[in-house]
């Protein structure tokens, strides 16, 4: 006896939605040379700064240029820095055009950034006009230490105590403590300190590029940059009331 089995027959794929996670590259200059100087230069301070990470391209800053860009040479460029360019945005319709043909996806643009129900952001730079010399604080008694740089997807949690990091912390990294973090090296992933309520938590940094910052559930992105006296340099984090202040040490 034949039995229909049509209702019955296996499949031999799912398509489903998904989230990726990938590293936006805002370029600011159309000249691809310029380009590849600059992440050369990154790449000598850190070889591990990229991991095969896929990378979206920003082109908002330079979508009034009207130099074309060669997106051929600057794919190229990113794949040889072990990153997996896949995706565009943000560029004029010519610029969006050469980048599809250069095998790059339109990625829609990033939508406005929606007010959180549960805290109010507030967002602080104290200007300094003279920096004044100030000695990083020793950090508490059993501290949690980590001497290894800490690359991109990798996250490290003091739980009840300060964080001592005494490596990079590169893009994409996160470092989290109930109290104190001390980053004695290129800060440049996201710090979070006082993660259960600790006020007068700080962070502290010897080269603050840091992509969050966080005391206490308020936070600052740098996609403003950080002023000249604090980015780059020695400075610390820490809240005023609720105003989230960074300053040069």
């Amino acid at each position: 006896m034949a039995v229909d089995t049509a209702g019955q027959a296996r499949t031999h794929l799912d398509l489903k939605s998904a989230q990726l996670s990938v590293v936006a590259m805002v370029l600011k200059t159309v000249d691809v040379a310029a380009v590849a100087a600059e992440l050369a230069a990154r790449s000598a301070d850190d070889p591990e700064f990229f991991d095969n990470d896929p990378v979206l391209i920003d082109l908002s800053a330079v979508q009034a240029e009207e130099q074309p860009i060669d997106f051929a040479a600057l794919v190229q460029l990113l794949r040889s820095h072990r990153t997996q360019p896949v995706a565009v945005r943000g560029g004029n319709p010519a610029q969006m055009q050469a980048a599809h043909a250069a095998g790059l996806v339109a990625a829609p643009d990033m939508p406005a950034a929606r007010a959180q129900p549960r805290e109010v952001i507030r967002e602080v730079v104290r200007e300094v006009q003279v920096p004044v010399e100030v000695p990083v604080p020793a950090p508490a008694p059993g501290a949690l230490v980590v001497d290894k740089p800490l690359r991109s997807g990798q996250q490290v949690y003091a739980r009840g105590s300060d964080l001592v990091v005494l490596a990079m912390v590169s893009f994409g990294a996160e470092v989290i403590a109930d109290g104190n973090i001390h980053v004695y090296a290129p800060l440049r992933g996201r710090a979070i300190a006082g993660a259960r309520g600790d006020t007068s938590a700080r962070i502290f940094g010897t080269c603050m590029e840091p992509q969050l910052v966080s005391v206490a559930g308020i936070y600052r992105t740098t996609e403003t940059e950080l002023p000249d006296n604090v980015r780059g340099k020695a400075a610390q984090v820490r809240l005023d009331g609720e105003k989230l202040l960074i300053e040069p040490l």
